[in-house]
């Protein structure tokens, strides 16, 4: 293999993975963002992980494929060291990950409460539920009726 090839190979292979990993953030885009976020990191750590297959030509080939083609074919003996390249680089992922949630975390709330709309005196002089139907009751016994004897709508407690 030239090096010509051998970028060739690793240029289609990134693209191809970018595409995956493009489907997978469609395919996640519907869970929770503490759930979704890690699941994404995890396929872009399995995905992108490099791992050396000849140390002295300084050749490398995606850790998850020299895996799953040692374990499968039985051939070669780079599974131990493609293993701990996804489980060093899955570390440092998740590790950047906690530390950049756990700063974020606290500005989101921060920004939430500031934007958090202030309340509004017309709906505190609305009456409630209860002093409707107190007053309607002094009126009639009957509460579905109303005063022109027609049945009243349905109404909605107040949050």
């Amino acid at each position: 293999m030239t090096e010509q090839d051998y970028l060739l190979a690793w240029a289609i292979y990134v693209v191809s993975a970018l595409g995956c990993l493009l489907v997978w953030f469609q395919m996640t885009g519907w869970i929770w963002r503490w759930l979704r976020e890690p699941l994404r990191l995890l396929v872009a750590v399995l995905l992108l992980t490099p791992t050396p297959v000849d140390p002295a030509r300084e050749l490398f080939a995606p850790a998850i494929a020299i895996t799953a083609m040692d374990l499968l074919l039985k051939v070669g003996n780079n599974a131990w060291r493609a293993v701990a390249d996804l489980a060093m680089y899955g570390l440092i992922a998740f590790g950047v990950w906690l530390a950049f949630a756990a700063l974020r975390w606290p500005i989101e709330r921060w920004w939430n409460a500031r934007r958090a709309p202030a309340p509004t005196t017309a709906a505190e002089d609305e009456p409630t539920l209860r002093e409707m139907m107190a007053r309607d009751e002094g009126v009639h016994g009957d509460t579905r009726l109303d005063a022109n004897g027609d049945r009243r709508l349905r109404i909605e407690p107040r949050l």
